[in-house]
């Protein structure tokens, strides 16, 4: 890239932060007018918060409700404590709600930051028009709706997704301490985020399994041997790859000095589970592990919808037509395992049931809940979604995609409850890892998530209502 396009790229990402920034502030300020308390989880995380900010830090000042670690507590103190210093404002100031929820406001700007030097690392820069694709891109993924409505409340989400992606960052440069050490953080925001240092390793791994079967295939290539036909050769192959490598005491050694940092912080969560006697602190009652499988199935329709200018187009439907058609047996094989597995693994939350303030609580009810064959009628919806999705990744080496999916796995299936914060992470790094789109439907993905920015914001702000029970004021949210 020449100098003059790097500094134009450079005021176009400026221009878009800036803007991104003002937007959001002042979205901010209509919040903290209509949100004088804490609202929904706000309630655990805002009083646990001040407390650290008055210099409680013993046990005994724990919320026993929370179930996540105290990192956004301990950052959020390292960055409004510094403020009473500076400045000489109160602690009543500092430690108030707003100033607390400014902290994920902050944390989006990192997170702009962080998404546009993914792309420019992970996506090529040959070609002309890819610096207008690039900055579309990181401004469509700050304000996906799912995580942009969270920047404006106290919770986990905005720190949550900085530090993964930091850790992200710094493992595609090969800083993998430091990517570690992120990975902790993020892990101290969010236990579940240990799926994604896991990942970050599985990089590594991915790297080096790409290069290894390269030139096994070269080998194959010089020795002229006879391909291996049949429905399952290509993943026979692999297989026998796989064993082949892992069999190997010096490739093992490589992949372990390697990625010793992330095996150490994987350890180290290792420990902290058989000490804790699981993965949830504090309340476990209502987030209890299960083999829920319709959620990867759930990730795939959440997925198609907000990335239906990529993943959605009558070519795409027509190849695979096409493809069902021509191998129509291993087809109807998925199909049956798929209805299966929704017969038999799908789970219903009873929060999904009783909180009419999520969306999800609506979609089940209008879409889930209508009859019971519904949820068998869509299983052809869900593997178009999930080929779509595997089509669009085709980029990618095979071993990245295992690696990929198999992290995906682990973060949404032993998930009861349905809701579309947990698909947040692996959305994001999906889509940052899928080639540049076309300026137009980057246009297209940027105006529809403007739009639902708009509506579930108007609605959270101005659409409020009471239950019988209580005088409290409730809205409608993610």
């Amino acid at each position: 890239m020449g100098a003059g396009m790097a500094q134009l790229e450079g005021y176009y990402f400026s221009a878009a932060l800036s803007c991104t920034f003002l937007v959001s502030c002042l979205l901010f300020s209509a919040f903290s007018r209509a949100l004088r308390e804490p609202y929904m989880d706000e309630v655990f995380h805002l009083p646990q918060a001040q407390r650290y900010c008055e210099g409680r830090f013993s046990p005994a000042q724990w919320d026993p409700m929370i179930t996540t670690l105290p990192g956004l507590y301990l950052v959020s103190v390292g960055v409004v404590k510094p403020a009473s210093w500076i400045f000489g404002w109160s602690e009543h100031v500092v430690c108030s709600i707003g100033m607390l929820r400014f902290v994920n406001l902050l944390f989006s700007v990192g997170n702009f930051y962080l998404l546009y030097l993914l792309f420019r690392k992970v996506q090529p820069r040959n070609k002309a028009a890819s610096s207008i694709q690039r900055i579309l891109s990181t401004l469509a993924l700050a304000v996906f709706p799912t995580l942009y409505f969270f920047n404006f409340l106290y919770y986990t989400e905005a720190g949550s997704m900085f530090f993964t992606l930091f850790a992200y960052l710094m493992c595609l440069y090969g800083n993998h301490k430091t990517s570690a050490l992120l990975g902790f953080w993020g892990f101290m925001f969010r236990q579940t985020n240990i799926i994604w240092t896991v990942f970050c390793a599985g990089h590594v791994i991915a790297h080096k399994l790409t290069e290894a079967w390269k030139t096994e295939l070269q080998k194959k290539k010089e020795e002229r041997l006879p391909p291996v036909k049949g429905p399952f050769s290509e993943f026979r192959k692999i297989l026998r790859f796989l064993l082949g490598y892992c069999m190997s005491f010096k490739s093992l050694s490589v992949l372990i000095l390697l990625t010793w940092p992330y095996i150490l912080l994987v350890l180290a969560f290792c420990a902290f589970v058989v000490v804790n006697g699981g993965i949830v602190i504090g309340d476990r009652s209502n987030h209890e592990a299960c083999l829920h499988f319709p959620q990867l199935f759930y990730f795939f329709s959440f997925t198609l919808f907000f990335s239906f200018p990529h993943l959605l187009s009558p070519t795409k439907i027509k190849a695979f037509i096409c493809l069902v058609w021509k191998r129509r047996m291993q087809f109807l094989v998925i199909t049956s395992v798929s209805i299966f597995l929704v017969w038999k693994f799908t789970y219903v939350h009873k929060y999904l049931l009783a909180d009419n303030r999520h969306y999800t609580f609506y979609i089940w009810k209008r879409v889930f809940q209508k009859h019971d064959i519904v949820k068998y009628l869509l299983v052809p919806g869900y593997i178009f979604a999930g080929w779509s999705i595997a089509d669009s990744l085709k980029s990618k080496s095979v071993f990245w995609n295992l690696m990929f999916f198999v992290c995906l796995f682990t973060s949404t299936v032993p998930q009861k409850l349905l809701e579309f914060r947990y698909f947040i992470l692996p959305y994001v790094i999906y889509r940052v890892n899928i080639p540049l789109p076309p300026t137009s439907r980057l246009v297209c993905e940027l105006s529809c998530y403007a739009l639902v920015n708009f509506l579930t914001f108007y609605i959270f702000l101005n659409k409020t209502f009471q239950w019988p029970d209580s005088q409290d004021i409730q809205r409608f949210m993610w």
